[in-house]
């Protein structure tokens, strides 16, 4: 077998494309070829970095992202249901606090990402399923509790985020995405024959395959496999 390619996933769980894209990504790691690395990273920051600007921003753009990711949810099986404010939700409240737990857990998992997918994962059911609160220690402590942390490994995280070495850790990972061009989440970047190949969004996975030297299955690979 050919060695694994590498696949990098940058994110922020304020996005609900990201969520698409990381749990597509996530199904993918067991029937493709590859090496998943979850890269949590900061998407206020990518936005001031790349001069991009927010959807809610501009009205006809947010109006069609609402409707769009109805029908994505559908199609993807990812159980996203609109914010009672999602302007709110988005772009007042944040994700930062959010971000930089998801990058401790990371700082202390160290040897693998299971505990950072499940967290990451029960953040988005929070605000993206439930509309609930995703800045405040005991919110993030409730997400971590339902991805199954133990008491000591939440408090450990609750502890450890707000300090400098993993604010630099969320900044680095933010840069990084950054420089391989990064202008909005989900950023995918395929290492490709040592040459990185940066995908963007949630609808460019047939494209990714065919560049990768793998075959897209849809959405939920499994269900699709077990049809042919």
């Amino acid at each position: 077998m050919t060695s694994k390619k590498v696949i990098e996933v940058f994110y922020d769980v304020v996005s609900p494309y990201s969520w698409l894209g990381f749990e597509v990504m996530c199904r993918y790691r067991h029937v493709w070829n590859i090496e998943l690395k979850l890269r949590p990273a900061f998407l206020g920051g990518i936005m001031q970095g790349a001069g991009n600007k927010p959807p809610g921003l501009v009205p006809n753009k947010f109006m069609y992202m609402m409707k769009d990711l109805t029908r994505s949810s559908e199609y993807f099986g990812v159980p996203l249901q609109k914010p009672s404010d999602p302007f709110e939700a988005m772009f007042q409240k944040g994700s930062l606090s959010a971000m930089r737990f998801v990058t401790a857990v990371q700082e202390r998992e160290k040897g693998g990402d299971k505990q950072v997918e499940q967290v990451s994962r029960e953040l988005w059911r929070r605000i993206w399923t439930e509309d609930k609160d995703i800045t405040e220690p005991a919110s993030l402590a409730e997400a971590a509790m339902k991805a199954g942390l133990s008491d000591s490994d939440i408090e450990e995280a609750l502890k450890l985020y707000t300090s400098k070495e993993i604010k630099d850790k969320l900044k680095n990972a933010t840069q990084d995405a950054l420089n391989h061009g990064a202008f909005g989440f989900p950023m995918v970047v395929c290492h490709i024959n040592g040459k990185p190949e940066m995908f963007f969004g949630s609808d460019r996975f047939e494209l990714m395959a065919h560049c990768i030297g793998e075959k897209w299955l849809g959405p939920q690979p499994n269900k699709s496999a077990a049809k042919l």
